[in-house]
């Protein structure tokens, strides 16, 4: 689900992955171990938008939310995600927005209110909208019941209309995954599931507290398979507690078998201040950033020797999926879902803590469930806070969605602190594009950084480049 060639992919032969892998490192300290290294400790947004969420603001708030989409176009195609805020347990490497419960009455509650503020939002819509695209997140929207899920999807299908090419996207854990759920996912349109796995080591899952077999994973992924939902993408994180090249490895050998149309290969971000359940980790079973660094590396090699294409910063997809196809042509997007061939210039977020964007700027719900759903109930918009974008934001946007999809961007007009860069030799500068040589690339958050006007004054610690 992300965008541009590694490059560096070596032949796998008799060299196994983890000397590969330190073949690939040795390319990258091309521009110096230290410098490599100063740059990926830097800590800095995944942006995934910007400006990032912690500079949003009450000053947007329902009432604006309002005009905004009062404003909307009524010919052109909308996003639209669902937030499931709910898991059977807690993953203690988890940064979602999400809580624990065993019981099915909260959860039949959230529903009526996701429902209802479906509708609410429907009301104040220019038009009848069309679907472009459509995200099932959380959390776990495995908690919800086949029955729920029949009841959101007519509720949608009540006020919205839907492209025949739409992608209706789910994300799906396993353990919680059953067949009929699986079958109402695939009844209510949804084409491509995200599968979250993260490794298939043991020792790994029970230091995060995800115990996963390979054979519950497989099971899944036949039964959505089964159901009509063919296209699979694998969630995969590295950086986590008692991680090593070899297990990263194995992990990807498995997870191989289970020939994925796309895999997503996250660093694991270790903000204990910001989610106290991740002080259950052991921090000192956590890898160094060079360590991650050849974790990652290691993936990729034995990704590339499997035929898939690194695209963007994370994500590995076959030559010829439409991920591909658009990092090529440079039509890549990138948003609070990844990588994404979504082009469409709204995105409506329902639930929970769930952010939109909309041609004026962002908004994002009230983050707790009471909260939430005191104002479903009192009939309002539940929409807390966001962010009007100038033209300045748009512009600086613009350049780190190209640079964060292409790794190189035409910045005229955006003024960056770039001499450092351009001296550390991580980019190059031929007049106003910029790009990134290959070796820095997997600092491209670090490079994307220098055009963040907003970092400076962020309130948020956020995580190292690599």
């Amino acid at each position: 689900m992300e965008s541009g060639p590694n490059g560096a992919a070596c032949l796998l032969g008799d060299v196994n992955q983890a000397s590969a892998a330190r073949q690939r490192i040795t390319i990258f300290r091309m521009i110096s171990a230290e410098t490599f290294s100063r740059y990926a400790e830097m800590r800095v947004p995944r942006y995934t938008s910007y400006p990032t969420a912690p500079h949003f603001s009450p000053a947007i708030d329902h009432t604006e939310y309002r005009r905004w989409l009062r404003a909307l176009s009524a010919e052109a195609p909308v996003s639209l995600y669902l937030h499931v805020p709910f898991c059977r347990e807690m993953c203690w490497y988890c940064a979602c927005h999400t809580t624990v419960t065993q019981r099915r009455a909260p959860i039949a509650r959230y529903v009526a209110d996701l429902s209802r503020e479906i509708e609410l939002v429907a009301a104040e819509l220019p038009a009848r909208l069309r679907i472009g695209h459509q995200h099932w997140g959380g959390g776990s929207p495995t908690l919800l019941t086949a029955d729920q899920v029949e009841a959101l999807s007519a509720t949608l299908d009540e006020h919205f209309d839907r492209d025949e090419a739409a992608e209706i996207a789910v994300e799906i854990d396993p353990r919680t995954l059953t067949d009929a759920l699986a079958r109402a996912f695939g009844e209510a349109g949804v084409n491509r599931a995200s599968v979250g796995v993260q490794s298939f080591d043991p020792k790994v899952q029970a230091a995060i507290n995800r115990a996963q077999s390979f054979a519950t994973t497989q099971a899944a992924v036949r039964s959505l398979r089964g159901h009509g939902i063919a296209a699979i993408n694998l969630d995969l994180v590295y950086g986590l507690p008692f991680q090593t090249v070899a297990s990263c490895v194995a992990t990807v050998e498995q997870a191989l078998e289970l020939k994925p149309d796309r895999l997503a290969v996250f660093g694991y971000a270790h903000v204990p201040g910001m989610k106290a359940h991740q002080r259950k980790i052991d921090e000192t079973a956590l890898p160094s950033t060079a360590e991650r660094h050849a974790q990652f590396e290691a993936i990729a090699t034995a990704l590339a020797g499997a035929g898939y294409r690194q695209i963007g910063l994370d994500h590995f997809v076959l030559p010829s999926d439409p991920l591909a196809r658009a990092a090529e042509s440079g039509t890549l997007h990138r948003n609070f879902q990844g990588y994404t061939l979504d082009p469409c210039p709204t995105l409506i977020g329902f639930g929970v803590s769930a952010i939109g964007r909309l041609p004026q700027g962002f908004v994002q719900n009230a983050a707790r469930i009471p909260d939430y759903r005191r104002r479903i109930g009192e009939g309002r918009l539940a929409v807390v806070r966001g962010y009007a974008l100038s033209e300045e934001d748009r512009r600086r946007a613009a350049v780190i969605e190209r640079l964060m999809c292409d790794y190189r961007a035409d910045v005229s007009g955006v003024p960056a602190p770039l001499d450092a860069l351009e001296a550390d030799g991580l980019i190059r500068r031929s007049g106003d594009l910029i790009e990134l040589v290959e070796e820095a690339r997997p600092l491209v958050r670090a490079v994307a950084a220098a055009f963040d006007a907003h970092l400076a004054r962020s309130p948020a610690r956020h995580v190292t480049a690599v």
